[in-house]
């Protein structure tokens, strides 16, 4: 009997042993290298950046912000521990404990349940397995947590697991964790807080504080009570944290700078250029926003719609609820969880309207009083051209139970001029308002390498994804007057030359009915020199020059500036910018006037980085750089100029942009933009206080577009106003009223800290002085006369206007110019 039980148990043990030598033998092969266990790739999301490395967007499917186990704080890993594998630090991988308990357990209930995991398994299941819950998966599982804890240390299998695993709400590992459910880092983080993190790996998705307060309190006590019992924690500190809050929300990625559009941008190009791990791979996208300038123009945009919608009167409430006043608070805020914030407008319920006051509660439970000096603006809207009557009482604009939106006035700054501020004006208050019908856009720019360093592409990203920089067809009006200008100049005209200011008819064949174009005013000026002509945006003075310099010879100079001109029309109406152009390829074309002739190209991404810091791309942008020549070769392929290539080296600009205009041509259009805001239609940037801003305005038929370009010799920023479905804007409604003021809010604060930047005068320039009431040269001790710069070989003589191919015969008077 002895012999039988000896051979027995050795026949068990060997089979055992085969049994277990077959398992590895089959098992082996299927499990990662030591290689792979050391080279583990977490599924991070793609980032996007500010040049000055705010974050602007984040895209993936998972949330996951890596983080060093250095940086996890002492009482996360232990809540962790506790929750999951109080003996981490003791076992090899496989705490043989835990799974006799759950074979126990199977035996007993004859179901397969999971049990007996170590973090170190879990790594394993996570990183390398399936969830599968079959004995084959368990076997290579345990095989495998031995193999990780011979390759890692145990601090990077902690590592490991407090990122990768699944915390609910799509986000993967404690630090997406800890900004998903409570918008804070780690080190933010309550010990209530860290113990509801800790909980959730049991069941993510159906005991989080989102989804299930109930049940995410009873795993925070949990967890909170094996802290206790490992002596992590005290029992004041456990009484403090079981009390804490436990229901949340989800909160947003906290991104440090509004720039959506461009993010879209972004994220569109990437898809393209990496569309296999584009979301996964964690690369970070560095753009060439700068964040300063771009929270300028997200607040210089809104401000303008909101001002343009406020002039043209109060359109009525979102929504009205009938309810009973005596209701719970909690009630009227529960109706606002449809409604978001649209830009700085906020959602608000009407509770209570006195006679000169409204009282609102936000969807946050939050009760705030809005003044008679925040309601009193609110006429009725009738039409786009007309309001109602001046409101006596707030009841007459608002009633309890509307939805409406709300803004926060900012406190004037106090000037000495300001006697009469009021207390309100002085310390802030809240506004009614409105989310604008209408919409526009801002793109600006470095106008020497057309690196964009602010793009809004709408009043707000989630009231419309419609990008209006790059997307908006929009016809440009006056706005597109310089470069016909700049075609006239390089015909031979200059800004001396008077062309006639005097109604003019169209009736060619194919016509419906006769063209008979005018001035915005209504009014005619006669004999006008082309600088003065600009400045005050003479429709009736572009379409004779247009005519004189010939629609084609037109269309090959505007050319240069990089537009399409298939979508230019090959007509007289070109002259009043009747084309579609996106607010992109425009302020393109205005680079060029800003930089003294070179063509650019705008970009956004300066460059690529992946998760490790790696650069895979970097934008090389043709840059103006008027002092590299780039080097001919000899007839031995050996440069000739040496030290331009050197210097180029040094400037990095191995790219240098082509020039594509005349500098004389590209200096005296400069200095005849100028003085559209020195005496013309933009007048009022003069506020900036600078001498070196040059501009146009630009309007088309019935203010449908309002357009303002502007720019110095570094920067140039365009901006855009209208509806989307092409309605007029209103009577006065021009680029002068609706988007300069935009353009000047923005660049008050984009030009703040920089000197002023004018071009350089190029060479073949002269600057004498005449008449200027015939463009001749002056007398010498004419009173009157005035300084113009002409290009060498254009310089009018006494008696001659002008030396260009419209002159006719000399000696002519100006009246037999004029055409």
């Amino acid at each position: 009997m002895l012999r039988f039980s000896f051979y027995l148990l050795l026949s068990a043990f060997v089979v055992g042993i085969v049994t277990f030598g077959a398992l590895l033998w089959y098992v082996l092969p299927q499990l990662p290298s030591p290689e792979a266990l050391r080279e583990v790739h977490l599924q991070t999301p793609l980032r996007v950046y500010t040049a000055d490395e705010q974050l602007i967007a984040e895209f993936g499917e998972k949330r996951r912000h890596p983080v060093l186990i250095e940086d996890v704080p002492v009482l996360m890993k232990q809540a962790f521990l506790a929750s999951e594998d109080d003996r981490f630090y003791s076992h090899p991988g496989v705490d043989w404990m835990a799974i006799a308990r759950a074979a126990i357990e199977l035996m007993r209930t004859r179901q397969k349940k999971q049990g007996g995991s170590t973090i170190t398994m879990q790594v394993a299941r996570n990183f390398f397995l399936t969830r599968d819950k079959t004995y084959e998966r368990k076997i290579k599982e345990i095989v495998l947590a031995v193999k990780i804890e011979q390759e890692l240390s145990k601090e990077e299998i902690l590592e490991l697991y407090l990122n990768k695993i699944f915390l609910g709400h799509r986000s993967y590992g404690v630090g997406a964790a800890a900004q998903v459910y409570y918008g804070a880092t780690l080190d933010e983080l309550t010990l209530g807080q860290i113990a509801m993190i800790a909980g959730l790996p049991q069941g993510p998705s159906k005991t989080n504080p989102v989804t299930n307060p109930e049940a995410a309190e009873q795993r925070r006590l949990y967890v909170l009570s094996r802290m206790l019992k490992l002596g992590y924690i005290d029992e004041q500190a456990f009484e403090a944290a079981r009390k804490e809050p436990v229901a949340t929300t989800v909160h947003g990625l906290r991104a440090e700078v509004e720039a959506p559009y461009l993010a879209e941008m972004v994220r569109s190009y990437m898809r393209e250029k990496y569309p296999d791990d584009v979301y996964t791979a964690g690369y970070r996208v560095f753009t060439t926003v700068e964040s300063g300038k771009q929270q300028a123009a997200n607040k210089a945009l809104q401000k303008s719609l909101i001002d343009y919608d406020r002039r043209h009167g109060y359109r009525g409430a979102e929504h009205h609820f009938d309810l009973d006043p005596n209701v719970e608070p909690s009630v009227w805020a529960k109706l606002l969880q449809g409604y978001s914030d649209i830009g700085p407008l906020r959602p608000a319920y009407v509770i209570d309207v006195g006679d000169r006051a409204a009282t609102v509660i936000t969807a946050a439970g939050e009760t705030l009083v809005v003044p008679w000096e925040g309601i009193k603006w609110a006429r009725k809207f009738l039409s786009h051209n007309g309001r109602g009557a001046v409101p006596k009482t707030a009841g007459e604009v608002i009633k309890n139970g509307d939805i409406v939106r709300v803004e926060w006035v900012r406190p004037v700054a106090a000037k000495k001029k300001d006697t009469e501020l009021s207390a309100l004006e002085k310390l802030g208050y809240w506004r009614l308002a409105q989310i604008p019908d209408v919409e526009g856009a801002l793109v600006s720019l470095k106008s020497k390498n057309g690196a964009i360093e602010a793009l809004v592409g709408g009043f707000a990203f989630n009231k419309s994804k419609f990008n209006r920089v790059t997307q908006a067809l929009r016809q440009p009006g006056s706005n597109f007057k310089p470069f016909i200008y700049s075609a006239a100049l390089e015909a031979g005209f200059t800004a001396a030359h008077f062309v006639n200011d005097a109604p003019i008819v169209f009736d060619a064949p194919g016509l419906e009915s006769a063209w008979r174009p005018e001035n915005y005013s209504g009014k005619y000026y006669g004999p006008t020199p082309l600088r003065k002509a600009l400045a005050h945006s003479r429709n009736l003075v572009s379409i004779r020059l247009l005519r004189a310099i010939g629609v084609k010879n037109a269309v090959e100079h505007v050319k240069r500036f990089g537009f399409d001109v298939d979508r230019l029309p090959k007509n007289l109406s070109m002259s009043l910018g009747s084309g579609e152009l996106t607010p992109l390829e425009l302020i393109s074309g205005f680079a060029v006037l800003s930089n003294g002739g070179f063509r650019i190209e705008p970009y956004f991404i300066d460059r690529v980085e992946t998760e490790d810091g790696d650069v895979v791309m970097s934008a090389e942008p043709s840059t103006v750089c008027t002092h590299c020549i780039l080097p001919e070769l000899d007839d031995d392929e050996e440069p000739v100029d040496i030290a331009s290539i050197i210097k180029l080296a040094e400037l990095g600009q191995l790219r240098p942009a082509e020039r594509v205009l005349d500098p004389a041509n590209a200096w005296i259009m400069n200095s005849m933009m100028r003085d559209v805001i020195k005496m013309g239609t933009g007048r009022r940037a003069l506020e900036l206080k600078r001498n070196d801003l040059a501009g146009k305005t630009g309007t088309t038929n019935d203010q449908k577009d309002a357009w303002f370009s502007g720019f110095n010799g570094d920067i140039v920023t365009t901006v855009w106003v209208g509806f989307d479905d092409s309605k007029p804007l209103g009577k006065r409604e021009t680029g002068a009223s609706a988007a300069l003021p935009m353009w000047v809010d923005y660049m008050r604060s984009a030009l703040v800290g920089m000197p002023e930047s004018r071009m350089e005068r190029p060479d073949g320039l002269v600057t004498v002085k005449i008449d200027p009431t015939t463009g001749l040269l002056a007398a010498a001790n004419d009173p009157n006369a005035v300084f113009e710069s002409f290009r060498e070989g254009h310089v009018p003589k006494a008696g001659i206007p002008f030396n260009s191919p419209y002159n006719g015969a000399p000696r002519r008077t100006v009246s037999e110019h004029l055409f």
